[in-house]
């Protein structure tokens, strides 16, 4: 799905560069794509949207509020070679004054998955996290069995909090949920580190 204007350029507005993808404002014209993604059951398995979600509903999530400090932050990966968007990435639960957030990511294009795609967005993600938004903390969750999310987490320096029991249910059983943070600190660490 691509949106063109009268001039031929893709209608994506960049706010994050990386070296393969690119971090935008979602985009309303594509609420029917991300409802396409929110209902496919491979790609919502973990993400445990458990409820049909209607274009309508994805509609109405455009609507702002206009407040100044969010509660939530999204983003939609765009890949720059394809020219298109294929997930979506962001902050939840963000607290301001406690500087954490639950961090997120689901690709939607499942002929994206295992091509390093998380990894790539999920970095550009943290660095304006903790650089722009100077939180000092992220959080994440991810179900026991979801072996390519929770291999991101670790490959980026994510620390195991802890084993929630039986947590999830999926697919007709309770499944455990790993629980994830990383600290500002360590993450500049672990660039400098790399330099």
């Amino acid at each position: 799905m691509q949106d063109i204007n009268n001039e031929g350029q893709t209608n994506h507005f960049p706010f994050i560069q990386g070296e393969n993808l690119e971090l935008c404002a979602p985009n309303s014209k594509h609420a029917e794509l991300y409802a396409k993604w929110k209902n496919d059951p491979i790609v919502r398995r973990y993400a445990r949207n458990v409820i049909p979600r209607t274009l309508d509903e994805q509609k109405k999530r455009f609507e702002s509020g206009g407040e100044k400090f969010k509660e939530h932050i999204s983003f939609e990966i765009w890949h720059k070679k394809d020219k298109k968007p294929i997930g979506r990435i962001g902050l939840g639960w963000i607290d301001w004054v406690n500087g954490w957030a639950n961090a997120y990511i689901w690709i939607g294009e499942k002929d994206y998955w295992g091509k390093n795609v998380a990894t790539e967005a999920t970095k550009l993600l943290i660095d304006y996290a903790f650089n722009e938004l100077n939180l000092n903390k992220l959080h994440g969750g991810v179900a026991i069995e979801n072996i390519g999310s929770w291999s991101v987490a670790e490959k980026l320096g994510f620390v195991l909090e802890g084993i929630e029991r039986e947590e999830m249910y999926v697919d007709g059983k309770y499944l455990d949920n790993k629980t994830f943070c990383l600290l500002k600190e360590d993450w500049l660490k672990r660039k400098n580190n790399k330099n």
